[in-house]
């Protein structure tokens, strides 16, 4: 989908950009392509943000430390890095690509080496052509970012990282491994998309190194942005505001897909027309030429049904949530192997005994109906209600006494945790299988993705 944004931008001579429909009474088709494919719309903030930043990034302004990189963040689908695309065009600024699929690589030090190499070519790009170029990274948290327990924290990671904080405190010293230039490079804007950024290692986002820009269109731009999209199919600006109105919870993207999905009947009834056999050899490489179609209903009433079928999808989606129950059914199978036969009492296979008490305990208003393990401390154990009680879960990680001193800390596979005394029986197991390692207990928020605790309960001293 961005390579065909991409051919489209290539033939773009020149993009109209629009002030919000409710302030200034204009045509809102005076923003489409010369061919009529499509209108674009750059919201006011974002071009306002982005043209700051990589001019500000190019002057020589005695006293001022300029930050090198712009982070723009948010919900996914609201169009961050297209409408980045429509800044650049709009400027005349040539920008370098980089996907978070490249921060990660099965050798280590690669995707740290790209982004010097990119930075270097870009640098070198400004001086041959003598315009503004940037670089660009997308989705940088889904390639550097750390979420929960589950991701992987990768020498690669740490790496890029390093080499991002690096760049933006020497942005016209840039050396790639093995060789060293003197020279220094002209400086070179970076600009970062992603989701969260909470994922990311702090020293990077902090003031100084990274500006930041919370992506989120308002009403007005949604509706200019939505009024390109459906410009050639014949809404008023009326219809426009109310369908925007209809879905106000949903994305951008939603707005183009719902586009797209108006035509599935038009292709339907082109295959069965056809043949279902012969749709291969008629619409690829066909003597006669590709199939034409007549213009699909855009009435605004159509275009709400078809969105509320959408909708409906995206609920079952999120309600299915089938994930969850397979990997609970394969942590059980994990913990239990061997099934109970019925004639004998069910019990419960522990590591290590458990003294059970004769009433419930409470604290702090945490209930229990034992006294836990006395393999952990106290502290460990009050800490591990604590979490369990705000909502949150329990992640477990460790590290040997090398990675410790940079770091690098891998998680321990916990499964779905069912109260106290199965999170603090699966704790006992991870500290006696790591015995001779440091083993950290992490509370993650579930809905917000991010770590609220960290603390070590085991370090290798303590078994000595």
């Amino acid at each position: 989908m961005l390579n065909l944004y991409r051919n489209k931008l290539k033939r773009l001579k020149k993009i109209t950009v629009l002030s919000p429909p409710e302030t200034l009474n204009i045509n809102l088709r005076s923003a489409i392509y010369p061919d009529n494919l499509m209108g674009y719309y750059i919201a006011p903030r974002f071009l306002d943000k982005l043209s700051v930043h990589i001019t500000k990034n190019f002057l020589n302004l005695p006293g001022v430390r300029v930050p090198l990189i712009l982070g723009i963040h948010g919900r996914k689908g609201e169009g961050k890095s297209f409408q980045c695309e429509l800044v650049f065009e709009r400027m005349g600024i040539e920008a370098t690509l980089i996907s978070g699929g490249e921060l990660e690589s099965p050798d280590a030090g690669d995707p740290a080496r790209l982004i010097r190499l990119r930075y270097r070519e870009t640098a070198e790009l400004i001086k041959v052509r003598g315009k503004m170029c940037v670089l660009l990274i997308n989705d940088i948290d889904a390639g550097a970012g750390r979420f929960d327990e589950g991701t992987q924290y990768t020498v690669n990671t740490q790496l890029v990282n390093a080499t991002l904080m690096n760049i933006a405190d020497n942005p016209t010293d840039v050396q790639l491994p093995g060789s060293y230039d003197s020279t220094p490079l002209r400086r070179v804007p970076i600009i970062v998309t992603g989701n969260d950024f909470s994922t990311l290692y702090a020293p990077l986002i902090r003031d100084g190194r990274m500006e930041k820009f919370y992506w989120q269109p308002d009403r007005a731009d949604k509706i200019g942005i939505v009024a390109g999209i459906f410009a050639e199919d014949g809404l008023s600006q009326k219809d426009v505001e109310q369908f925007v109105d209809t879905f106000a919870n949903q994305s951008i993207d939603f707005f183009s897909a719902l586009r797209s999905r108006i035509y599935d009947e038009l292709i339907r009834s082109f295959i069965h027309d056809t043949g279902i056999e012969r749709v291969s050899q008629r619409v690829v490489n066909s003597v006669e030429g590709p199939p034409l179609f007549r213009k699909p209903d855009f009435s605004l009433s159509y275009l709400i049904e078809m969105g509320n079928l959408m909708v409906s999808e995206q609920k079952r989606v999120q309600d299915s949530q089938l994930v969850e129950e397979y990997n609970r059914g394969l942590f059980s199978r994990k913990q239990f192997p061997q099934a109970t036969p019925i004639s004998e009492p069910a019990t419960v296979p522990t590591k290590y005994p458990v003294n059970y008490a004769t009433k419930p305990v409470t604290d702090n208003g945490f209930q229990q109906s034992h006294t836990l393990s006395t393999h952990l401390t106290l502290e460990t154990q009050e800490q591990v209600r604590n979490i369990l009680s705000q909502g949150y879960k329990i992640g477990i990680e460790h590290v040997d006494e090398r990675r410790f001193r940079i770091g690098s800390w891998q998680s321990c596979s916990v499964g779905e945790l069912n109260g106290e005394s199965d999170a603090i029986s699966t704790i006992e197991s991870c500290l006696s299988e790591y015995a001779g390692e440091y083993v950290r207990l992490v509370g993650i928020d579930p809905k917000g993705r991010r770590r609220m605790m960290e603390t070590i309960i085991q370090r290798p001293t303590d078994n000595r």
